[in-house]
């Protein structure tokens, strides 16, 4: 004899409710997060054509940006100090010459290596195809697990590595056409910067256990931080700030759009997503990053969108997907 199914109860009902609500929240912040991560490219170019160099729109994106990661890092400090006392479970801060060294060198891979080269790279590349090389992070830190860690790769991630690669080459041979030996210069320096960034990653896995994300990520920003204004010191002396001064204002709005709205928030909208839906679901959103690359491309900077860029788009999305969806099932 079958027993009737027990009813749901209205707390259940709620929860529910709320996973939907937390879930769909998530999503949008995955969204909005890829989107604005796509637009640091965009700045940088229109940047450019007010001949502001890679190391000064470093220097004033990552130096705008420091407040904001400050005050994170002070909040995260208050709520660990909270749940450590509730909860016994508070993330250490790095403690010995060893643990402020790892800090250091993710800081300087992830947040400043990485957007250097690619700040570099984007005096020669177009947006759109800097973003679909970047957007090969994944398959760098597929091959560099396997090469220091030994983790299998499954036949179906190969495919979608050669899927992706084949991708790229349609829109580098179609710019290349195009731009000639610029444009293989700006691609090596921007591939270049998604070899830092996987870097980064890789070594984070241990770290992130450690300290938490947030703190993690907040610290290894403040590192970069200090290492892009002391690299235009070093570079400019002191009366490099002086001509730092002397920009037309839209140079300093492009500068707080980039520290703020290209770095800052959606550092905090992808964390939020991942807390919210998962490290898979936010990986595969993020895939919106190039498509949004193209279309602002074409909206602001006029690039032009051609057919070549659209299948290698698709080409490469596909392989990213694929290899997404292996790697999380």
């Amino acid at each position: 004899m079958q027993t009737a199914p027990s009813p749901v109860t209205p707390s259940e009902v709620s929860q529910a409710a709320i996973m939907r609500r937390r879930y769909r929240l998530g999503l949008l912040a995955a969204l909005l997060g890829a989107v604005l991560f796509s637009a640091k490219a965009i700045i940088v170019k229109l940047s450019y054509r007010y001949n502001v160099d890679a190391e000064t729109q470093l220097a004033m994106r990552m130096g705008l940006a420091l407040p904001f990661f400050g005050l994170l890092l002070l909040w995260d400090s208050y709520r660990q100090r909270v749940k450590g006392a509730q909860l016994q479970t508070a993330k250490p801060y790095p403690k010995g010459w060893r643990a402020i060294g790892q800090l250091v060198i993710v800081g300087l891979l992830g947040y400043y290596a990485a957007s250097y080269l690619d700040f570099l790279g984007l005096q020669h590349i177009s947006a759109a195809l800097e973003r679909l090389i970047l957007f090969l992070y994944p398959t760098l830190v597929l091959l560099f697990s396997r090469w220091w860690f030994a983790k299998p790769i499954r036949r179906e991630q190969w495919w979608a590595l050669l899927i992706s690669y084949a991708g790229i080459g349609f829109v580098f041979i179609h710019d290349v056409q195009l731009g000639g030996a610029t444009v293989v210069l700006g691609a090596m320096l921007v591939f270049a910067s998604a070899i830092c960034y996987a870097l980064y990653l890789v070594f984070c896995g241990e770290l992130v256990s450690r300290y938490g994300s947030l703190r993690l990520t907040v610290m290894a920003t403040t590192v970069a931080a200090l290492a892009c204004l002391i690299q235009f010191f070093l570079l400019r002396g002191a009366a490099g700030w002086m001509t730092v001064l002397a920009y037309p204002w839209p140079v300093y709005g492009l500068a707080l759009v980039n520290a703020f709205f290209c770095t800052v928030l959606p550092v905090n909208l992808t964390m939020l997503a991942i807390a919210y839906c998962g490290a898979g679901v936010t990986s595969q959103t993020g895939m919106v990053g190039p498509l949004a690359t193209i279309v602002l491309g074409a909206l602001l900077l006029g690039e032009p969108i051609s057919v070549w860029q659209l299948v290698g788009a698709a080409v490469v999305l596909l392989g990213i997907y694929l290899l997404s969806r292996y790697r999380f099932q």
